[in-house]
Formats: structure tokens, sequence, C-alpha cells
């Protein structure tokens, strides 16, 4: 179980043997040079080294040129890093980390070597993330000075360091090693020998969901990535970080965990063996879910699969006025985004009051838009002007786009469905912003259903990007073009995917959140440590139980209860804790209490 980890004054480390030196040993000789320390960089390699060497020099340049850096203090941290392809170079250090390739017997052979080099008291470290600490230190004659030191890459720019401990280890090397990472400057978690540890545990799950979601033809690789970008405020797409991590590498990674969890989540989805195989590995190899200028290029090039500007191959609908039903946060916030853009909106409550109530809140939005120098006043008034409430959906006779935001129900929205088939003019297209539900059960509730289609907007609408669109097996080509124009007008960035439960966003951010509870749920880590390795280590915007506490853990429950019944895989059964919380009332931040506690208002 990780705990709280307090800065101590143990043995200093001062001499430092890096082994193995990649794009990960280089930038962890970069951050220990940096810090003062003596590095010994040492591969098999002497084309290797000297490219680690040429690569410290480039990225201290860069430091100094963006001011992070003297040129005195570049001079001197290049002058303590020294390389050689001879192991016995680590003799006088006071810590050796290896990564060297995730093999058991290349690490292994690198531990028995090392016994025979290193003196007694010497800290071994594995930079594994996916392979056995505890295998690797039984390995080792001192299998107490043996433990985990998983830097995150890029190793200067990224936080997090995680310290796995075996149950060999000593508490001595953890202290030691916990000391040195927090004079680096980063932020130490202590967590458990198992394999992915925290971040990349929860990490490598929701990539290779992503990866089989691609596999299965349900959405583009380019819709995979934005959605999470866009819905989730993720600084990559999961196939685009696929293609940075390497492919093969979260291959080995995941069957790791397979080996260790048997929980059908991990088992590697068959495309990354076939990419792995055929030498597709990603960005390093210059083609992986994308195709690269050239090997280890960033710059992504268009390729067979890349989607042609404007090609559409029908018209959409014209559309001039929306109707907007409902009447809480997400029915205003869509409105609103529609009035802003010009459109004639009709927001329609079960009562003129509720909706006085809707109109209300989109002018005190506005009038914050106002205050922030988002709009003008002018603005602001024309776009309220153009909102009509109303308590009758008879009123959306004339609209040319119905969009309907009431409660998340499906027996509530099949009954809106069938009123707007009654009231809605011939060639309207009727939309649902379900999150959860399947689209097509409202369509069917119509006489219409080729005109219905999912606009999954995300709240608060105003601000969020993405619209997932929706399509059933009985929507009309015109009518999907209709949407996709509609999110363009109103500058949203549409992705497209088929009919199914969580559609891309909440399919792949749920189960990750369901693994993060069952970690604290078998005391593998705590909520906090969770919070810190996945916003430190997966540049996530917000920790797992932050998120839960926000989304309310009653909503989020009800999605993996959805996704469970329509995937049926046990390894997307809900965490029984968070059920526990929801049956104790404790939802998060609206009730005061979730994973944690909060306030009163």
């Amino acid at each position: 179980m990780a705990t709280p980890l307090s800065h101590s004054s143990l043995s200093p480390l001062r001499t430092i043997a890096v082994v193995g030196l990649g794009t990960m040993g280089t930038g962890i000789a970069e951050v220990l040079a940096r810090a003062g320390r003596d590095v010994v960089g040492i591969d098999v390699s002497e084309a290797q080294a000297a490219t680690a060497v040429a690569a410290l020099e480039s990225s201290t340049a860069r430091s100094v040129e963006r001011g992070r850096l003297t040129e005195q203090e570049r001079a001197e941290a290049l002058a303590r890093v020294r390389t050689s392809t001879d192991l016995r170079e680590a003799a006088d250090a006071d810590l050796v980390i290896e990564v060297v390739p995730e093999s058991y017997e290349i690490k292994q052979q690198v531990f028995r070597e090392l016994d025979g080099i290193v003196r007694p008291e010497t800290i071994l470290a594995t930079g594994t993330n996916a392979l056995s600490v505890t295998r690797l230190a039984a390995e080792s004659s001192r299998p107490e000075r043996v433990l985990g030191l998983h830097f995150f890459n890029p190793a200067p720019a990224m936080k997090l360091v995680e310290v796995v401990s075996s149950v060999l280890t000593s508490p001595g090397a953890v202290a030691a090693v916990t000391d040195l990472a927090l004079d680096l400057g980063k932020e130490p978690v202590a967590v458990g020998d198992r394999p992915g540890f925290v971040a990349d545990g929860l990490l490598f799950g929701y990539l290779n969901q992503a990866a089989a979601m691609y596999e299965a033809n349900y959405a583009s690789r380019e819709d995979i990535d934005a959605a999470m970008r866009l819905g989730c405020g993720l600084p990559m797409g999961p196939l685009a970080l696929l293609d940075l991590i390497g492919v093969d590498t979260a291959r080995t990674v995941l069957e790791a965990m397979y080996t260790a969890s048997h929980d059908r989540l991990h088992a590697p989805a068959p495309i990354l063996r076939q990419l792995s195989e055929a030498g597709l590995t990603g960005r390093k190899a210059g083609r992986g879910f994308y195709t690269y200028e050239a090997p280890g290029s960033a710059i992504v090039v268009p390729d067979a699969l890349t989607p042609k500007a404007g090609d559409t191959p029908v018209p959409g609908r014209p559309v001039r006025s929306v109707g907007v039903a409902g009447s809480g946060t997400m029915a205003s916030g869509i409105a609103e985004v529609f009035a802003k853009a010009g459109y004639e909106v009709v927001l329609a409550a079960r009562s003129a009051e509720k909706a006085q109530t809707a109109k209300a809140r989109i002018g005190k939005s506005l009038a914050r838009g106002v205050d922030k120098g988002r709009l003008t006043a002018e603005a602001a008034a024309r776009t309220l002007e153009r909102i009509t409430p109303t308590g009758t959906y008879d009123d959306f006779a004339d609209v040319d786009l119905a969009v309907e935001a009431v409660a998340e129900d499906l027996e509530v929205k099949r009954q809106l469905f069938t009123t707007l088939d009654k009231v809605c003019k011939p060639g309207a297209v009727l939309a649902t912003t379900t999150s959860s539900l399947p689209v097509v059960a409202c369509a069917r509730a119509t006489s219409r259903p080729q005109d219905v289609i999912g606009m999954h907007f995300f709240n608060p609408a105003p601000a969020m990007k993405l619209v997932e669109v929706v399509r059933t097996v009985l929507t009309a080509d015109d009518v999907h073009a209709t949407v996709r124009e509609v999110c363009a007008k109103i500058r949203k960035h549409a992705v497209d995917c088929g009919d199914r439960a969580g559609f891309i966003v909440n399919a792949l951010l749920f189960p990750y959140l369901n693994n993060a509870v069952k970690m604290v749920q078998e005391h593998y880590a705590t909520l906090d440590d969770i919070d810190a390795a996945m916003k430190l280590g997966g540049g996530y915007p917000m920790g797992p139980f932050e998120l839960l506490d926000v989304v309310g853990l009653d909503v989020s429950l009800a999605i993996e209860k959805v996704l469970h019944r329509e995937f049926r895989d046990p390894g997307l059964a809900p965490a029984p804790l968070l059920e526990h919380l929801v049956a104790a009332g404790c939802l998060g931040r609206k009730t005061g209490r979730g994973f944690r506690e909060y306030a009163r208002r």
C-alpha cells in the first residue's frame, strides 16, 4: 500500500550509474546531472552512448535558450556525465538504475553482473514498468537492495517517480531513493510490486480498449483521439500515445498485466500484435496507428486512412431554427450555444416557469461572458433575444432541428420522442443528447426513425468543444450530414460513432475510473497517490477520484452498469466500493461526501 513519504537525511546518493542509454536512460542521466549528481552512462553500444551524449548536449542547449539553465550550469552538468560500454564502470556507484529493454533475461543478466561489480551497500534500481521487481530482486545476491524506480517519459519534464518495493526491499533503500527523487524535484509515490504499478496500471488498460475500439472499426483513429482530448482534456489521444510509447512496448506491458490479472481488459488487442510483428511500432519506426514524416519524427503525414476534408457524400438539410427540450444545465447550455451561433431557439420545458428559469440561467451565463471580455453586451443581448421560452412542445412545430436534453431515463425520452414525432414538421431532424442510452430506442418511438440521431454534448456545453454524433442503423445519410454541418456552424468538433453503450468517451473513461476504484478497494494505493500519479504521470487534468466526485458517484455507477450490461465483460463489473458508497448516499461533491469530504456551501 502506498504511504506518505517524508524527506529524510539518509545516505546521499552522489554517484549514479545509468545502464541503458535509450530515450529514457538519457533523460534520467540529464535529470541527475542537472541536480548535481555524477553520472556514469553505460550502454553496450558505443554508437548509442554517443547518441546519448549528443542528445544531452542538444537538450541542455535548448534549456539555455529558454532561460532554464545558464551556460555555466549547462557546462557543469555535461561535465558530470561520462559514458562507457563497460558495466565495470559502475563499481563506485552509490545507485545503479537500469533501463535496458523490457526482458527478464536481459535485466537479470545485468543484475547478475552488477552483483560482482558494485559495493555491498549499492542500491540497484530497475526502471521497469511491466516486469516483476520481486522476480528481478530474487535473482540478485542482495535482494534487499533492489527496488523499482519508475520515471516517466520525458524524464526531465515529468514530475512523477514511482518507488516500487518488493517484499524483500529494505526500508532504508526505499528512503534513500525517495530522498533522491525529492532532491531531483520529482514527486515520489510509493507503490507495491504489480505490473504497471499505479499510473501505467490504469493507463494501459485504457490504451488497450482504445486500440480494440479502433480495430472493431467503431470509430476512426482521428475521432477516437479527438474525443479523448476534447472530452477529457487529455494532452494526447490514446492511439497517438500508443505510437509515442511504442506499440511493441505497450504490448509487452499488457502481456505482463494480463499474466498477473487475467482481466480481459488487459489482454492485448490483436491489432497491437499485428502492428508489432509488422514492425509498425509507432513514431520510432515512422509508422504505427499513424504515419510519420520519418522514423523518430512527431509530424503526422496523411496516408490512405486520413479523412479527406469536405468529403461528404450528401448535402444536409437546411437548419434555421432549433428546438431544445429540457430546463436543466445541459438544456440551457445547448440553447446558449445555438443562439450564440445565430440560430433562432425555442426552449421548451414542462412548464413556462421552468423555461423562463432556464432562460434566466442563460442570461447569467452570458453576463459572465461579458464580464470576462468574451463577448460584448450587445452580442449577449442579441443572443438572449433569439431564445423563446415556452411551456409546450407544440411550439416546436416549425423548428428544423429538435434536440432533447431531458432526464437520462429511457421511458421519459421515448415519451418525449413520441410527442416530437407528432408536433415537429416532416423533415425535421430529431436529436437526443443521451450519454448512455440506445439512440435507436428513441428512434423507434417515432414514425420516422431515419430522422433520429444522437448529439452528445459535454457539460458545460458552451465551454466543451466536443459533440459525439451517433448514427443508428436507421439514420438517413442526409440527417447525419445535417448534424455535421450544424456542429461546424456552432463551432463544435464532431466525432462519428455507432449506437452502442458509452459511445467513445464514456466507453473508454469509465472502465479506467472503475479500475482506479478497484486499486483503492484492494488497498494497493491511496486516493491521493492515485490522483497524483495520473495527473503527474499521465497528464490528466484531474485525478480519477477528483473526477468521480465531480461527475457524481451515482451517475458513474449508472454508466458503468450500462457498459457492463452491453459488453458482458466481467472486468467492467462496477467495483463493490463504488456501489457501497452510492448505497450510503455518498454521491460526491453534490452531497458533500464521495471518495472525499467537501465543505458544505
